[in-house]
């Protein structure tokens, strides 16, 4: 890794620890003050992507401030299994509790006022399922490449069910790292797009150092588990349909979509989903892939401004 700059946050978060549900203690990385919303300018949500963490928004907030959107307040929740979010010891996660989580967030920190509400990847499919549910508590909804799953068939279920219940057997673990720069370039051989200063930043939120002096990720090995439920599209499109708020749809130009798939999740299907959705409108960033809030932080920031 080159020499640089240490990358400093334009913006500057804390972290402020909410009692969501029974047992857990979500951790959130708090842009402004959330109490200071207003109808014109809510309290934006971002909801991160699988085995990453709310700090991974930081170079948007950032980019949004240098764009003159540095007013609105911002949380990015830490899911539960991921982060600095604590709770109690798991064997597995299921998707309908993340739904959970966040209404319970919104509950405490927008009672009244509906939010707008962004999620990446997995946090994508979060967001879009819970404003279906939840469809006045959401203004506007942003998804970032949560493209969902291939379709799962009844009659594949007890295959599914035997396979989990093998899954559940077997120990989960995940790698450590010998330095913070051994993470950083993790995150770069994952995502080469990622410069030196950024990686080197985000090692530091997605990672710590242990008594054994290694370098441990934030997040619970149990997410590697395959989830006990099945993929249900039927159920997934009718959450989708019942969504009211307006919804921008984001992508990079250079995400991988038919080598993750290739035959058994053809993009044709998801465009066929994504239609579903009653007031869409889409946006392709360019030179971007997956992670497009770390590739285009700036082009994405006026995206979600001109949205907003």
């Amino acid at each position: 890794m080159s020499t640089f700059a240490p990358y400093r946050p334009l913006r500057q978060a804390h972290v402020l620890h909410l009692p969501v549900r029974s047992h857990w203690r979500y951790a959130l990385r708090c842009w402004g003050d959330p109490q200071t919303a207003t109808p014109e300018r809510p309290l934006l949500v971002l909801g991160h992507g699988f085995m990453d963490v709310g700090a991974s928004f930081q170079f948007l907030v950032d980019a949004l401030q240098a764009q003159g959107d540095g007013e609105r307040p911002i949380v990015a929740p830490d899911w539960r299994g991921f982060g600095l979010t604590q709770g109690p010891a798991c064997d597995h996660y299921l998707f309908a509790d993340y739904l959970g989580d966040l209404d319970a967030l919104v509950d405490a920190l927008s009672p009244e006022l509906p939010i707008d509400l962004l999620g990446h990847s997995m946090g994508g499919n979060i967001v879009m399922s819970y404003a279906g549910a939840c469809p006045t508590r959401i203004r506007r909804l942003i998804n970032l490449e949560g493209f969902g799953l291939p379709e799962a068939k009844p009659e594949a279920a007890p295959t599914h069910l035997a396979k989990w219940l093998d899954d559940l057997k077997a120990p989960k673990t995940l790698k450590a790292y010998a330095s913070a720069e051994a993470v950083a370039q993790r995150l770069q051989h994952t995502n080469p797009r990622l410069p030196d200063d950024r990686a080197q930043w985000l090692a530091t939120q997605w990672a710590a150092p242990a008594e054994d002096g290694l370098w441990h990720l934030h997040a619970d090995p149990a997410h590697r588990r395959i989830s006990a439920l099945p993929y249900r599209l039927d159920e997934v499109l009718a959450a989708w349909r019942r969504i009211t708020a307006p919804t921008l749809w984001v992508e990079g130009d250079e995400t991988p979509f038919e080598q993750w798939w290739g035959a058994r999740y053809p993009r044709a299907d998801f465009d066929a989903r994504l239609a579903q959705v009653p007031q869409l409108e889409r946006c392709t960033l360019q030179r971007a892939g997956h992670m497009l809030h770390h590739d285009q932080p700036e082009a994405l920031a006026q995206a979600l401004r001109q949205f907003l």
